[in-house]
C-alpha cells in the first residue's frame, strides 16, 4: 500500500506541476516585474559553490580540485569536513570532526538523506540536483526531485509572532525587481538534523535567505564547471543532465545563513543550475533500499505502526 500511496503522490505533483507552472498575473505592470523561472533546473555536483570573498560553507578536507578519482562520476568520498572553519563554533567544529571520522573509516553518517528524513533548508541546497519553482498568485511550491521534497513559500507575507517549528521551516517571500527573496525561520531539528553533508549542526534559531534570479548561461557554465573540478561529480553520468542547448538562461541562488547557537558569524553561499530535458522523475527514498550499503551503520528505515 505504502508503495502505490507513493506512486499516487508522485504522479499528483507531476500532474499539478504541469497545469500550474506556468500561472503568472494576465494583467498589469505587476506581471511585467515577475521574473519567470518555470521549468526544471539542474546540476550534476551536490555541495554549494564558494563567494569570491566573506566567511563560507564548509568544504571537504579530502577533496583536492581535478581529483581524477572523483572527476568522472561518483559522489567524492570520504566526507570529512573543514572543522578548522572559523564560522563553527566549538562544539559544532568537535561534531563535523567526529562525523569526518566516522566516514573515513568507511561507515556512513546518519543525516536526512540516508535516514529518509525532511531535507530542510539549508541542508537541502547542499544535497539535491533538481529544483522546480513553482510561482502562483499568493504562494511560490519549491519542489526538489530527490525523494519529491516540497517547500510551500507565502508570498507577501509575514512569519507568524510564534512559529511552530516545522520541517521546512516558515517561509515567507516576495519579488525585488528580477530576484525572488525568500526568508525561512522555524526549521525543526530532529535527531539526524543537519545543515550540510558534513554534519554541522543546525538549531531553532537558524534563520535563512535565499534569493533566486536567472542568469546568463555562458557565466553559469563556467562557475558550474570550477565547482565539478573543485568538488566532483554526483552519482551518475552526466548526472541529472543532459541540459537543454537551446535555453540561453540559467538559474543562480545565492543563500545565507546564520545560527548564532552553532555558528560564530553567517555565511554566504550560491548554487547555479541550468535547465535540463530530463523530466521529472519520482525517486521514493524508503521504498529504495539499494540506497544502503550492508554492513554499514545505517538500517532501512520502518514504520512502528502502520499508516492506515
Amino acid at each position: 500500500m505504502k508503495a502505490n500511496l507513493a506512486r499516487f503522490c508522485g504522479a499528483a505533483i507531476a500532474v499539478f506541476v504541469s497545469t500550474a507552472a506556468f500561472v503568472r498575473p494576465s494583467t498589469g505592470t505587476e506581471a511585467a516585474s515577475i521574473p519567470d523561472f518555470s521549468g526544471i533546473w539542474s546540476r550534476i555536483s551536490m555541495d554549494p559553490e564558494l563567494m569570491p570573498s566573506g566567511p563560507k560553507p564548509l568544504v571537504n578536507l579530502r577533496r583536492a580540485m581535478d581529483d581524477p578519482h572523483v572527476n568522472g562520476g561518483g559522489d567524492p568520498l570520504p566526507l570529512v569536513g573543514d572543522y578548522t572553519n572559523p564560522i563553527l563554533k566549538p562544539a559544532a567544529a568537535e561534531a563535523v570532526r567526529k562525523a569526518g571520522q566516522l566516514s573515513e573509516s568507511g561507515k556512513i553518517n546518519p543525516d536526512p538523506s540516508n535516514q529518509c528524513r525532511p531535507y530542510a533548508p539549508p541542508y537541502g541546497f547542499t544535497i539535491q540536483l533538481g529544483v522546480q519553482l513553482v510561482q502562483l498568485k499568493d504562494q511560490v511550491l519549491v519542489l526538489y526531485p530527490q525523494d519529491d521534497q516540497v517547500r510551500h513559500v507565502r508570498l507577501n507575507a509575514e512569519h507568524p509572532k510564534k512559529v511552530i517549528p516545522s520541517w521546512m521551516g516558515d517561509s515567507v517571500g516576495h519579488y525585488e525587481g528580477d530576484t525572488l527573496v525568500i526568508d525561512t525561520v522555524g526549521i525543526k531539528v530532529g535527531k539526524v538534523t543537519v545543515s550540510d553533508r558534513y554534519s554541522t549542526p543546525q538549531s531553532e534559531a537558524m534563520h535563512v535567505v535565499e534569493r533566486y534570479r536567472v542568469i546568463d548561461v555562458e557565466a553559469a557554465k563556467e562557475r558550474m564547471t570550477f565547482h565539478e573540478r573543485r568538488v566532483g561529480r554526483g552519482p551518475g553520468a552526466p548526472g541529472t543532465g543532459p541540459y537543454d542547448p537551446k535555453e540561453a538562461r540559467a538559474l543562480q541562488l545565492t543563500y545565507t545563513v546564520e545560527d548564532p547557537n552553532v555558528l560564530t558569524m553567517p555565511y554566504t553561499a550560491q548554487i547555479t543550475y541550468r535547465r535540463t530535458v530530463v523530466p521529472w522523475a519520482e525517486q521514493v527514498c524508503a521504498e529504495n533500499i539499494v540506497e544502503y550499503w550492508p554492513g554499514m551503520n545505517i538500517a532501512v528505515p520502518k514504520a512502528d505502526r502502520p499508516d492506515f
